[in-house]
């Protein structure tokens, strides 16, 4: 026998095969009271998984370990960012990191509680937000990148690049933020679904950046192969480099992945919560943490600290003038060597 939801403080059969409060088909089998309130009155113990926010228990196991592997990637990306003092880059990695750190924190939690909807939502808010930023450090290294081949060689100027893909990243981030926001707030169902919509949409306008810079790069790399006698010799030192092209290799498998990681999640909230693959967990382990877990570890055995030979402020690009002020100072100072100087050996390569 079943019953409505609407009658508080009734006991009913439970569900053949089961002696815990469970929830089909929007009707309540055992204690009607524990099904109002599930959030914050189930436990293990008490209730069946169809009232949890999962119908599965999230693995312990592995759940820890990617929360000791984006804090040790995150610890690692301060001393590193210090070091080679890319500002920007640790900034937004950190940021990324921590969030993975307390959404996975919040899947530890659901372990022992997978009812509470404090933990659920810590979980879901961090872990779609988090690899924006991630994506922002992908974002950041592609402009000196250019600066290295050569921005004659690129079909847009590196501020370009930094100004289209920092703003569709913050663009990404802010509507996933307001989504995750309203979730996190609402009191009734129309009003969390709103909010994980925006969330939706926020992911796929990521899944668009993402496309278009792997496009974009795709673009450079074959200008790069048809102007190989153009490249900026200056820095052959560093593109000729072994570290430099795993840099490179590095940096397009944190994208590749960090693409898959999110054509996943707008799959897995499109299909609800309730949805195939909202539930199985080996799909989330192996799309969310893994996808994720890899792009992390790119990003800090590969750094672009490490990958540029220390170069990378050198690689740095003025973001308001076609030219550095340094490179003028050079040039002033050349002309006043005659031609025939033995100082011209010098200065010259200096400035291919």
């Amino acid at each position: 026998m079943s019953l409505d939801l609407s009658q508080a403080g009734v006991i009913t059969p439970f569900w053949p095969g089961t002696n815990l409060t469970s929830q089909h088909n929007g009707q309540c089998f055992g204690n009607v009271t524990l099904c109002l309130n599930s959030d914050t009155l189930c436990t293990l113990s008490t209730c069946d998984l169809t009232l949890a926010h999962f119908t599965y228990v999230p693995n312990l196991g592995g759940n820890a370990i990617l929360t000791a592997l984006f804090g040790l990637c995150g610890l690692a990306q301060i001393p590193l960012g210090i070091r080679y003092r890319t500002w920007g880059f640790v900034i937004a990695a950190v940021f990324g990191l921590a969030g993975e750190v307390i959404g996975y924190a919040g899947r530890i939690l659901m372990n022992q509680n997978p009812f509470s909807k404090t933990n659920f939502l810590i979980y879901l808010v961090c872990l779609t937000i988090a690899p924006a930023f991630l994506s922002a450090c992908i974002y950041l290294c592609l402009a000196r990148i250019v600066v290295v081949y050569g921005e004659e060689i690129s079909r847009f100027r590196p501020r370009i690049y930094t100004i289209l893909f920092c703003t569709c990243d913050f663009i990404s981030l802010l509507l996933q933020a307001i989504g995750g926001a309203i979730a996190s707030t609402a009191n009734d169902y129309n009003t969390t679904q709103m909010g994980i919509n925006i969330m939706i949409g926020g992911l796929s306008f990521q899944v668009f950046s993402l496309t278009l810079f792997a496009v974009l790069c795709g673009d450079f790399a074959f200008r790069l192969w048809r102007n190989r006698q153009n490249w900026n010799m200056s820095h052959q030192h560093l593109f000729g480099s072994v570290i430099f092209r795993c840099f490179l290799c590095g940096l397009a498998t944190a994208t590749l992945t960090i693409l898959i990681r999110s054509c996943f999640r707008v799959a897995e909230l499109s299909g609800g919560f309730h949805g195939p693959l909202a539930n199985n967990q080996p799909t989330f382990m192996v799309l969310e943490g893994g996808m994720v877990g890899i792009a992390s570890l790119c990003l800090t055995i590969l750094h672009p600290g490490i990958g540029f030979r220390g170069s990378w402020m050198d690689a740095n690009f003025n973001f308001f003038y076609a030219k550095k002020q340094s490179l003028g100072t050079e040039t002033d100072l050349e002309a006043k060597i005659p031609s025939n100087s033995p100082h011209q050996s010098i200065l010259g390569p200096e400035k291919m």
